[in-house]
């Protein structure tokens, strides 16, 4: 039986359709369905996008009564981050020079990790949002 997520991070950014390429490209996702707006192709009303099966949502950021509602911000509209994504790879080093290459910019390079199994790195994306990849899964069986 498969597993289904129970937890999805949805995100919001001020240009979707550069970021959605940007995830793609840096970070390896794959679009599993992007929704834009048909008069208004820069508008993404609902991404999917997948990493290893595991999944994220997004969408752009605009006004009306969705934004008003839930109080949506980008990371420059905050000020700064409220939180970060944590994605499990199987090799960071390899993973940051993919992110490197695109154009990331890397915060902490690939290091072993303090006080737990694993190693990995964190990055932060076109938009401001911050990233971690690891090695380490939370849960295997066997810390790697």
């Amino acid at each position: 039986m498969p597993v289904h997520h129970a937890l999805i991070p949805c995100l919001r950014y001020s240009d979707a359709p550069a970021a959605i390429a940007f995830l793609c490209t840096a970070f390896g996702f794959e679009r599993k369905a992007v929704y834009a707006d048909e008069a208004d192709p820069s508008i993404v009303h609902h991404a999917e996008l997948l990493l290893n099966g595991q999944m994220i949502m997004l969408g752009s950021d605009r006004p009306g009564e969705v934004k008003d509602k839930y109080r949506w911000k980008t990371v420059a509209q905050a000020g700064g981050i409220t939180a970060c994504i944590y994605a499990v790879t199987d090799d960071p080093d390899a993973h940051c020079a993919r992110a490197r290459a695109a154009g990331a910019e890397i915060l902490t390079a690939p290091k072993d990790n303090d006080g737990y199994p694993g190693r990995g790195y964190d990055v932060r994306d076109t938009e401001g949002n911050v990233w971690n990849f690891g090695s380490y899964d939370p849960f295997a069986a066997e810390p790697h």
